[in-house]
């Protein structure tokens, strides 16, 4: 029995960060997340930036998930701060949200109880938010990548195992 590798799955990655935007920060958190879907098989097909704020977050979403099958991954704006409105910017241009994972991002680090992020889908793209650090993106990541490939089969529409 031969072993059909699946399709190659897409992604998508938008750093939310106003220093990142005008130039007074490194864009560390992106390139760390970048690496790691790419590590787990992911074609990143798109790395990005907006400014922080529900409007920017929203306008940059819906133009990276229109008509894209495949996970957009945000890093930043998941905080308490004024400027911090990633989530409230997602939950304008999602569908459906995925509590699911969301929780389980929130659970692999104490500090991710600190984070206001949340996941959900947008026709067939799934979205998760994670924190702007470049330890934290990856470590939410890595909390559910086992499980993106199924769930963005079903969000394709391709058959599986169940």
């Amino acid at each position: 029995m031969s072993h059909r590798p699946g399709p190659v799955l897409q992604a998508k990655v938008l750093t939310v960060s106003d220093g990142v935007i005008y130039g007074t920060r490194q864009d560390k958190s992106g390139t760390a997340l970048t690496e790691a879907l790419v590590s787990h098989g992911f074609d990143v097909i798109e790395a990005t930036a907006t400014e922080d704020g529900v409007e920017s977050v929203a306008a940059a979403m819906t133009e990276m998930s229109d008509g894209f099958t495949g996970l957009i991954v945000s890093t930043g704006g998941t905080g308490f701060t004024d400027r911090d409105l990633t989530p409230e910017g997602t939950r304008a241009v999602i569908d459906r949200e995925a509590p699911g994972l969301a929780e389980a991002m929130r659970l692999v680090n104490p500090l991710g109880r600190l984070s206001r992020g949340i996941a959900g889908t947008r026709g067939t793209t799934l979205i998760l938010n994670t924190p702007g650090s470049p330890k934290g993106c990856v470590e939410c990541l890595e909390a559910v990548v086992d499980i993106l490939p199924h769930a963005l089969r079903l969000l394709a529409g391709s058959p599986t195992d169940h």
